[in-house]
């Protein structure tokens, strides 16, 4: 490179929405920017793309930085061949327990993958189950199986960290299993429900290549405890025992038998705040009017997406899991409930938008309405979901109501068309949401009327609101050393990700489940021997 050239951190710049978006035309807005002729810029690459809809004007924004010939390969190091000793256990095959196995590959450190649901085909055939004839299998659901809850319900890769370090590590390991490029520099990356199986069935068969094994259909239903306060091993549900000094619970925030478990050999959980509401459903077409005006219907937009959050008596109520292009999907565990959730595919060009619209609960308030104790939260939970399913009376229908009925404090009798394949019931969610004792649906609706004024025509004869997302994260913590990770009450036991309080995603999972293999690596204890037998 000439000594001439300017040498470029990062440089943003605006794109209109008419204006052509290649790379020469970006390199010479920047020459523009920065005063000096194109010739004299080095080679540049996008490393941040995004659409501003902000103060009423449409456009692009670009972040570009001085393309690095000698950077590494996209993915980092390889995994390396792990041998044929077993050493670590993992509990769970979401992004926390998947990229912990990678994590220990790269250090030539063995693990046993466990999952009590299915790989992603026969796990696929149990969710039309679900939709169609509204049978939950409590182990294979929208929650349950490879790759875990994000697998089959959008694959949205958001996170407000930068995205350096580990974050573009778990970034680019996605990409080159098969994940489109675009992750790497789209503000709000997003993979989709029909194309993240494929990239979790490509993790792990690179994984096998190198001696990582996977072990599906298999339900840990018991931590194991030596006499001297250590781990060693677990007990699966058809009675066999799989031993290891080292094990990783991350089984995600629905496993709800795992905290008895825990509680049974004298693993400490604590009551943590979570947050809990409905699915707000609109047409995409009004969601694209109110984010981008005019120019709503232009080609280069994609379906628009919206972020709220309004704090009411010192509680938030705030978007979740925002679906542009979407689907509501059932997301139950168990047949006494019902649940929802958002998924889009890659093209998110479905007709409908929808979003978690939740509140944030704090363990106060659920012990103020008699759910006290570690467990607390997760039997209000239960009982909100168990009186959804009581509302609709009907499978896994789910009540809904008009968002203007909602404001009104009334009962919907007609609803608009869903996406939600089951079906909706008209009804009074307010009833449902304040049933476990604490009045959730007022703070909604004064979060509605300010979100109404923000988002002209949010609240609307066309909304409806559908009951209930209440898996937004685990209301349950498990407690591990802020230095070696490990439970203090159990030698060994490393919880992680969603399920254990740590985190609230795929990519903050997976970056946990990096740092729990960091923390085994930097042990360097012996190799355990594993085996398996009947008790």
């Amino acid at each position: 490179m000439a000594d001439s050239y300017v040498k470029i951190a990062e440089v943003e710049i605006e794109v209109g929405l008419d204006e052509p978006d290649d790379l020469t035309h970006l390199s010479a807005l920047v020459a523009a920017k920065l005063g000096v002729a194109v010739e004299g810029l080095p080679a540049l690459e996008v490393v941040r793309r995004a659409v501003d809809a902000r103060r009423g004007r449409v456009r692009f924004h670009f972040t570009l930085a001085t393309l690095d010939p000698t950077a590494p390969a996209l993915g980092g190091a390889p995994p390396r061949e792990v041998g044929k000793d077993r050493r670590v256990l993992i509990v769970g095959d979401g992004p926390t327990g998947l990229f912990c196995a990678y994590e220990l590959a790269r250090h030539g450190i063995a693990s046993l993958v466990l999952d009590r649901g299915k790989t992603v085909q026969p796990r696929r055939r149990d969710l039309k189950g679900l939709t169609q004839h509204h049978r939950v299998d409590p182990d294979s659901n929208y929650c349950y199986g490879e790759g875990g809850a994000g697998t089959y319900s959008d694959g949205k890769l958001y996170t407000r960290a930068h995205k350096r370090g580990d974050v573009r590590d778990v970034l680019e390991l996605l990409a080159v299993h098969g994940a489109p490029p675009q992750i790497l520099t789209e503000a709000r990356p997003h993979i989709g429900s029909n194309k993240l199986p494929k990239v979790i069935t490509a993790l792990r068969t690179r994984l096998e290549g190198v001696g990582v094994e996977f072990r599906f259909g298999a339900h840990v239903s018991h931590i194991l405890r030596s006499a001297d306060g250590k781990v060693r091993g677990v007990r699966l549900a058809d009675g066999s025992e799989l031993m290891s000094d080292t094990v990783v619970l991350a089984t995600g925030h629905s496993a709800r038998d795992i905290y008895e478990g825990l509680e049974d050999v004298g693993v400490r959980l604590e009551a943590k705040g979570f947050a809990l509401g409905v699915r707000i459903e609109h047409p995409q077409p009004l969601i694209n009017r109110i984010q981008y005006g005019a120019q709503a219907e232009h080609p280069k937009l994609p379906n628009a997406a919206y972020r709220i959050a309004h704090t009411d008596d010192d509680r938030g109520v705030f978007s979740f899991c925002m679906c542009p292009g979407g689907f509501i999907v059932p997301a139950a565990t168990e047949a006494e409930g019902v649940v929802v959730n958002g998924m889009s595919l890659s093209r998110r060009d479905s007709p409908f938008a929808n979003s978690g619209l939740v509140v944030s609960i704090e363990p106060r308030d659920f012990a103020g309405a008699g759910y006290s104790g570690a467990l607390g939260g997760l039997r209000f939970q239960r009982k909100i979901e168990q009186q959804a399913k009581l509302a609709a009376n009907a499978g896994l229908r789910a009540p809904a109501t008009r968002a203007t009925d909602f404001m009104r404090k009334r009962a919907s009798s007609s609803l608009p068309v869903t996406s939600y394949e089951p079906g909706l019931v008209g009804g009074n969610v307010a009833e449902v949401l304040d049933s476990g004792g604490i009045l959730l649906s007022t703070r909604m609706r004064s979060a509605l009327a300010i979100f109404d004024k923000r988002l002209r025509g949010y609240v609307s004869e066309e909304a409806v609101l559908v009951g209930v997302e209440s898996r937004t994260s685990s209301p349950v913590r498990i407690p591990r050393d802020a230095q070696t990770l490990e439970s203090p009450d159990l030698a060994g036991l490393y919880p992680a990700g969603e399920g254990a309080g740590y985190a609230g995603g795929i990519v903050s999972a997976a970056m946990d489940g990096v740092r729990i293999a960091r923390a085994i690596a930097a042990r360097c204890v012996p190799y355990g021997v594993m085996r398996l037998g009947k008790r």
